[in-house]
């Protein structure tokens, strides 16, 4: 199984993503690792990225989770994935996309605010929340867990549902 741990910048996806991928005894990756100098340098510099920017980074994500399906290796990914285009291509075509599932960590702009503006050695500028909310797509598929809990709180209710979800999930 793939997990995709999403939500704007701020809300968790790397806490959230590494308990999650401890609990469930896989791998884990933060899809920040695969983002090239020039979008890093774009997103410090506070310029949202454009789908242009966005597609090679997405695509290595996703050659990535093959490459552990293939291998019978489960992950789990922390990734933005604002929009339903990106989730496609994260979801794939073939292999483990039936297998892919999405945990959406959902928060308020305020609460997020918050936590960008503590937030220390982060590439991400701060001023950029906006633009992820206004290009967030919220999924209509994805297991929704509000980012007021505590993180413990957040990786229980997400667990126990992709629990339930692979119990369900025709077999291969």
């Amino acid at each position: 199984m793939i997990v995709v741990v999403m939500g704007v910048s701020g809300c968790g996806k790397s806490t959230v993503g590494q308990k999650i991928a401890e609990r469930l005894g896989c791998a884990y990756r933060d899809g920040d690792e695969f983002h090239s100098d020039a979008n890093r340098a774009k997103m410090h510099a506070g310029i949202p990225l454009n789908d242009d920017d966005r597609k090679p980074w997405l695509e290595s994500i996703r050659a990535y989770m093959d490459e552990m399906t293939s291998d019978g290796r489960s992950l789990v990914v922390a990734c933005s994935a604002l929009k339903q285009r990106y989730r496609d291509v994260l979801r794939g075509n073939a292999g483990s996309g039936g297998n892919t599932e999405f945990v959406y960590l959902k928060g308020s702009f305020e609460l997020l605010e918050g936590r960008l503006a503590a937030r220390k050695d982060h590439f991400f500028n701060p001023n950029l929340l906006r633009s992820q909310f206004d290009a967030l797509e919220e999924p209509t598929d994805a297991i929704v867990v509000d980012i007021a809990l505590p993180p413990d709180t957040i990786v229980d209710q997400a667990v126990t549902q992709l629990q339930a979800r692979a119990a369900h999930r025709p077999a291969a």
